[in-house]
């Protein structure tokens, strides 16, 4: 079974080689098969030179490079092999650098990233060069991520009424709504609103609501028949053999009617003028009064205590949550449209506010350095611990695989180096220690 570690390295690792890596292996055994056999020829020049010096004694010099040059060779090819394995197979002490070394290694490399790469400074530099507000603002903007957004939170809003009701915080939200509105000031509150509602003498659309009920109250039969019994209670017995109640109903019809019309069509009527003054007078006494005040608090106190309100409230909520869950499964739901419409505004508000995206920017680094922070050991753990789980031969092979091309050259400089050395100590000798 393959190792999950092994799973999460790149595909060369994995034993299956890209075209890339194949060209990368090909040029790796070229190189090394021209190492291998610059340092035979270093070998055969050596023994031929040395073999013909007696003849041609200039052959000493050549036979000094090539001897140098060999060594060299031979010292650069250990050090490149040491690095991955142990040469000819042979157990030499500090060889197989990298596998005898795998958990130092991954230790010391986690450590090296969280200090270096996850240091609070450098991770707020890097966090600042991205404008997160920006990539919201277009994401939000786009409809299609608007509309699923808001399936999204469709799907996912009978579950947050539920668990908003299985909480209690709908009682909570009744009981702190309660005690704010019992702290509240029942009369000058009331003489605001009122205030506000007579502005521009909009009261006096009340009365000529008031009007057209009386007017439709005195042409009603059942209403005049009533009018009319009590008039004969009222007047003598000798008054009602002459209709007198049937006389006085009519012109009492008729004066109410008459008045009522000319209050209806002159806005600048008495009638009006009386109203305003009643109207602003009540509203300055509930400004102004302790009386009202008090009886405005003792109101107050009543409609709040009475039970039946928080059995409004119970009632409220069940038909808003009804409203919403039947709307949110609708096909045309008008909720989802709205939400749509708001991610949407969000979006262009967001692109076209520039402090906004800034504040907003601030907010994601402090938020995401934040997190780096307190997760950076987590993470050179995490690293640590994959590195240790590494395949090693895989891991050497891709190491080889990436850098061993420019390590064959490593044997090139050893050869041309340590036959240079050679030849220049040879010159040496043969200038200062031949008699």
């Amino acid at each position: 079974m393959t190792s999950p570690h092994i799973q999460a390295l790149p595909a060369a690792m994995l034993g299956v080689p890209s075209a890339a890596d194949a060209q990368k292996l090909a040029a790796l055994r070229r190189t090394k098969f021209i190492a291998t056999a610059a340092l035979v020829l270093c070998v055969t020049i050596f023994a031929t030179a040395k073999s013909l010096q007696g003849r041609w004694p200039w052959l000493g010099f050549v036979a000094a490079f090539a001897e140098a040059a060999t060594i060299g060779g031979l010292a650069d090819w250990y050090a490149v092999v040491a690095l991955f394995k142990r040469p000819l197979g042979l157990p030499i002490p500090h060889t197989a650098i990298i596998p005898s070394n795998q958990n130092r290694i991954a230790d010391n490399l986690g450590l090296f990233i969280e200090a270096n790469f996850l240091a609070p400074e450098p991770v707020r530099q890097k966090l600042r060069e991205v404008d997160f507000a920006a990539l919201v603002a277009d994401w939000l903007s786009d409809r299609s991520r608007a509309e699923g957004l808001s399936r999204f939170v469709g799907r996912l809003v009978p579950q947050m009424l539920q668990a908003l009701e299985g909480s209690g915080l709908r009682d909570f939200a009744t009981r702190r709504m309660i005690e704010r509105l019992g702290r509240v000031d029942a009369a000058p509150l009331a003489a605001e609103l009122l205030s506000a509602f007579t502005d521009d003498r909009r009261h006096q659309r009340l009365l000529d609501e008031f009007i057209k009920i009386v007017g439709n109250f005195l042409k009603d039969e059942q209403a005049q028949a009533m009018l009319r019994e009590k008039i004969r209670d009222e007047l003598p017995s000798v008054f009602n053999l002459f209709r007198a109640d049937a006389y006085l109903l009519k012109r009492i019809v008729a004066s109410a009617a008459t008045l009522l019309d000319e209050v209806r069509a002159d806005p600048d009527h008495p009638l009006r003028g009386e109203f305003d003054t009643f109207v602003h007078g009540f509203v300055d006494r509930l400004r102004h009064s302790p009386d009202y005040a008090q009886r405005a608090e003792q109101l107050k106190r009543n409609f709040l205590a009475r039970p039946e309100l928080r059995g409004l409230a119970r009632d409220v909520w069940a038909s808003m949550r009804g409203f919403i869950e039947q709307d949110v499964a609708s096909q045309d739901s008008l909720t989802r449209k709205h939400l749509t419409s708001l991610f949407i505004e969000i979006g262009q508000n967001l692109a076209s506010e520039p402090e906004v995206r800034a504040e907003m920017n601030e907010g994601f680094v402090l938020a995401l350095a934040s997190f780096v922070e307190s997760q950076k050991s987590g993470v050179s753990g995490f690293i640590a611990d994959q590195v240790k789980g590494w395949d090693l031969g895989q891991l050497t092979r891709l190491i080889e695989l990436n850098i061993g091309r420019d390590l064959q050259y490593i044997r090139f400089n050893g050869m041309l180096i340590g036959g240079l050395a050679g030849l220049a100590l040879y010159s040496a000798e043969l200038l200062f220690l031949t008699n």
